[in-house]
């Protein structure tokens, strides 16, 4: 008997669905279950289409795609209909995907079966919904529907793994999922759920040629059902093992697949046995794409979250060493919209002259170019400051070095209309520690507030000049505030005035009574300004320019301290000595000499005499212009410190060279080494400024006549023969 002989006695007919020529097949029996008439022969697409109701096409036509990408069966019920669209009878399809031409999915031959299926009768006992009409196919919708909008509002691999482990699909929701991603040629858990706590271990580093189910996976890009440890054990009998202490009764293993590319692997596990029904595969199917895609776009904002919050942390402003006899404080706020650094800034730097420096400052605008200039301004101003450069010379150089930049970013956007020039305001202010004087320069910059040792708060009016960028030549005149002890002085940038619709008189009347308040802790100050702005009670304070934008806050805050002990005044000698008057190096010694009158160990007195004149004759000899020599003693008796300075114009540094033994010259700097406690070339604005120092040591006076001019040795005859 013929196969066809007994496929029309079961009432069974064949089909062969040409993809590529569109193009159907039918047997006899096919033909009249399709409501054609009874013969065999080949029809047109669309003529067999139109026996199948258009829901259940829509239908079957997911159905099938999803066996052309698995390369499994295509199993479904369609119901057929008349020329009126009346359903004539409900038919079981069951076919399979076949590739002609090497696996191309867009030219296949779907070849397979119809048969007619009884339709149960409402309320007996075999009545039960269709896979693909009734309850069942609205609830999975909904769950899709749901599924999709979860993942793709997780911001995060966390979140991602969170929304899959909760997901609760109709009818045969998994107890434990997992998946895997691609490290190299190795497998690895990215998360998992309904396990315990080290249960990931022998799959975190599995070759991807291992006889595991999401190896394969991987491999091949298709997905793998075991409906049955039975059907485990057969096909992975190697992995088996690791799967069987978990309990479970059925896996689906599905490709994690994102822009053509299979990232990793998904596996969802069931209690219960679980057919894999072609509607079950196609559900789980697309919450694999889902969450590829959710994965994917988590991978790519953790990627960029990490690489903006690394740049934004490496750009976030810091305060340096601790300030002898000085407190300071800082805070720094952005406005926010994602960005947790903004175009304020402040910074603390230590000056070549041992002073400090400190800058706040604001570029305009709030966005990422803002940031981009604040950090290139903020490293241009640390240079010219260890430069030696006075405050004014600082900003000056800062004005012309932002003007320039302004322009490169114009003509690198290339817009059709180019963005416009940006400019920044700053405050620069040099602090002298000892003196407690600050040196300020402003350009454009709100004025420092001066808070009194009974805590009177005044507005201290600074000069001025134009916002950095404005011009490429500014000048900004320097003025010098005294800072008593017990005072404090406030820095901000107006984001801490302005924040919450104030203008500058309606922001200073808010936080006075704030700078006011008498506390010791300027950590809690700073804490108390950023809270009147914005805290809770800020909010019943609006300004009259409510609608106003906020700014970022940087706020930074300088305290002199009450000495407990006031030290002596240091000595001091200052002397300059001319190109033409090389005699009064013998001064200078002298000098050096009288400061140290009375200290301990007269061979660190010959020591700095002779260094003194070893400098001091350098810059004779290599240099067109005079010497400033700068000495000053401070400090207790017995642990005092000496330190020399001699500044000339020249910008040529001096280097340590290896003189032979008959050479006249060269030694200098190795005699500094060897006799100074330190010593060091500073660069200053124009010139540089060679010193040392000398520690006092605690060994008892010697006589005086055991403490002669030893400075008139052998190097010492040749310096004074020079300055003779």
């Amino acid at each position: 008997m013929r196969t066809e002989e007994v496929l029309a006695a079961i009432a069974t007919g064949l089909w062969r669905w040409d993809n590529a020529a569109g193009t159907v097949t039918l047997d006899a029996e096919a033909a009249r279950l399709l409501g054609l008439p009874p013969e065999p022969g080949a029809y047109r697409e669309s003529a067999v289409r139109s026996r199948f109701h258009p829901v259940d096409w829509n239908e079957i036509y997911g159905i099938v795609n999803l066996a052309v990408a698995e390369d499994t069966l295509a199993e479904a019920r369609l119901r057929i209909v008349d020329e009126r669209g009346r359903v004539l009878r409900t038919v079981r399809s069951r076919s399979k995907p076949v590739f002609p031409d090497d696996r191309d999915t867009e030219n296949y031959l779907l070849i397979g079966t119809l048969q007619e299926v009884a339709e149960p009768q409402p309320g007996s006992s075999d009545a039960t919904h269709t896979p693909i009409t009734g309850d069942w196919r609205r609830s999975r919708e909904a769950f899709l529907l749901d599924a999709g909008r979860a993942l793709a509002e997780a911001r995060s691999t966390e979140e991602v793994l969170r929304v899959a482990g909760s997901l609760s699909m109709p009818g045969f929701s998994p107890d434990g999922l997992a998946v895997f991603g691609v490290a190299g040629e190795r497998l690895t858990i990215i998360g998992h759920h309904g396990h315990n706590v080290g249960d990931e271990d022998p799959f975190t580093d599995m070759p991807l040629e291992t006889d595991y189910p999401a190896a394969e996976v991987v491999r091949t890009g298709r997905a793998i059902y075991l409906p049955s440890p039975d059907e485990y054990r057969r096909r992975f009998p190697i992995t088996w093992p690791l799967a069987r202490r978990f309990g479970r009764r059925s896996w689906a293993f599905l490709p994690l697949v994102s822009s053509g590319r299979t990232m990793g692997a998904w596996m969802a596990g069931f209690r219960h046995p679980v057919g894999f029904s072609p509607d079950e595969r196609a559900v789980l199917s697309t919450v694999a794409r889902m969450l590829a895609q959710a994965l994917a776009r988590a991978g790519v904002a953790e990627t960029e979250r990490e690489l903006s919050l690394g740049l934004q942390r490496s750009m976030m402003p810091t305060l340096g060493p601790d300030i002898p006899g000085m407190t300071v404080a800082a805070r720094y706020v952005p406005t926010g919209g994602g960005l947790q650094v903004g175009g304020d800034w402040y910074d603390m730097i230590t000056l070549p002259n041992g002073r400090i420096a400190l800058v706040i400052g604001d570029v305009q605008g709030h966005d990422v170019r803002a940031a981009g200039l604040m950090g290139q301004l903020r490293i241009a101003l640390r240079a010219y400051a260890s430069e030696g450069h006075r405050p004014d010379a600082v900003l000056s150089r800062a004005s012309r070095f932002l003007s320039g930049l302004t322009d490169a970013y114009e003509s690198v956007e290339g817009d059709e209309e180019p963005a416009a020039p940006r400019f920044a305001t700053c405050l620069y202010a040099e602090v002298d520690p000892e003196a407690g004087t600050l040196d300020i320069a402003r350009a454009g910059h709100p004025d420092p507030v001066v808070v009194s040792a009974d805590g009177t708060a005044v507005i201290r009016q600074t000069a001025g000049g134009l916002p950095l960028g404005i011009e490429t030549d500014s000048d900004y005149p320097t003025t010098r505030v005294v800072l008593e002890p017990g005072e404090t002085i406030m820095l901000c940038t107006d984001g801490l005035i302005e924040t919450g619709g104030h203008d500058m008189a309606t922001g200073w009347t808010r936080l006075r009574p704030v700078l006011e308040e008498p506390t010791e802790d300027l950590e809690q100050l700073a804490d108390a300004l950023v809270q009147a702005v914005h805290g809770p009670t800020s909010h019943y304070t609006t300004g009259p320019l409510a609608d106003r934008r906020e700014d970022d806050i940087a706020v930074l805050v300088l305290r002199r301290e009450i000495a407990v002990a006031r030290q002596a005044p240091p000595r001091r000698s200052v002397l300059t000595i001319a190109q033409a008057e090389p005699e009064r190096i013998s001064v200078g010694r002298q000098l050096v000499r009288e400061l140290l009158h009375d200290w301990n160990d007269p061979e660190q007195i010959d020591s700095a005499v002779l260094m003194v004149s070893e400098m001091a004759t350098n810059v004779l000899v290599h240099t067109d212009g005079d010497a400033l020599m700068v000495a000053e003693v401070g400090g207790e008796r017995g642990e005092r410190r000496l330190r020399v300075e001699v500044a000339d114009a020249s910008d040529e540094l001096p280097h340590k060279r290896r003189p032979g033994e008959m050479a006249s010259s060269g030694r200098g700097l190795v005699l500094m080494e060897m006799l100074a406690d330190a010593w060091g070339v500073d660069p200053r604005g124009e010139g540089k400024s060679i010193w040392f120092e000398l520690y006092e040591s605690q060994e008892p006076e010697q006589p005086a006549e055991q403490a002669g001019d030893k400075g008139e040795g052998e190097e010492g005859q040749e310096l004074a023969e020079v300055a003779s």
